[in-house]
């Protein structure tokens, strides 16, 4: 079963009644690197009023959040319930908030730190993890380009190509495509060329 995540560090920017909301996303794996991301930012951000978090790590079996000295339930669960909300998992966001002067209140707390939350996500590039197989396969160099169209049209992705007397051509797909694809090799080259799964991993695809 696949799950959504994000690589990329995201920034995004929110003011409200000139308090400053700088959101901040980061690829966590585990609660070790999502609190080493708390602590860099924390220390970036040192002259910040409140530097608020919430993460989602471990396929979001292990879920944390810190008001950090806001009213109890107005930051860090609604940023909680923004990333859970998305679907999107292993990853962790700091919302850092320089107080402009005038005090917000307790719902007015809540909607900016989840539309600063939201805003991160919405502008995040959010890939899917889906279950692939790595395969190798041994060419002529007559074969070479109808196997990479075979390849691009069952979405695969070829990771390298070595060239000595033959071409070995190392490749990822999903593994929805695994089936079909070996079944088009074997027509398209009348059972002359042949895939060997190497293992199986998981795959990231840009969410469209």
């Amino acid at each position: 079963m696949g799950y959504q995540t994000v690589f990329k560090r995201n920034e995004a920017e929110y003011v409200e009644k000139r308090s400053r909301f700088i959101a901040t996303l980061c690829h966590c794996e585990t609660e070790d690197e999502a609190n080493a991301f708390v602590k860099e930012m924390k220390s970036k951000y040192w002259d910040a009023r409140h530097n608020v978090y919430a993460y989602s790590v471990d396929g979001g079996r292990m879920c944390r959040f810190s008001d950090d000295g806001e009213p109890h339930g107005t930051a860090g669960k609604p940023m909680l319930d923004c990333i859970q909300g998305s679907g999107i998992t292993n990853i962790a966001v700091v919302v850092t908030r320089y107080f402009g002067g005038i005090l917000l209140g307790t719902g007015g707390l809540v909607r900016a730190y989840s539309k600063a939350t939201q805003d991160v996500l919405s502008s995040a590039e959010v890939y899917i993890m889906l279950q692939g197989i790595r395969g190798e396969i041994i060419c002529e160099y007559s074969d070479l380009t109808l196997l990479q169209n075979l390849i691009a049209a069952s979405e695969g992705e070829i990771e390298d190509t070595r060239y000595t007397d033959k071409i070995t051509i190392t490749f990822v797909l999903k593994e929805e495509f695994y089936v079909s694809f070996k079944e088009k090799l074997r027509e398209s080259f009348c059972a002359r060329l042949e895939m060997e799964e190497k293992d199986k991993i998981l795959l990231p695809f840009l969410k469209k």
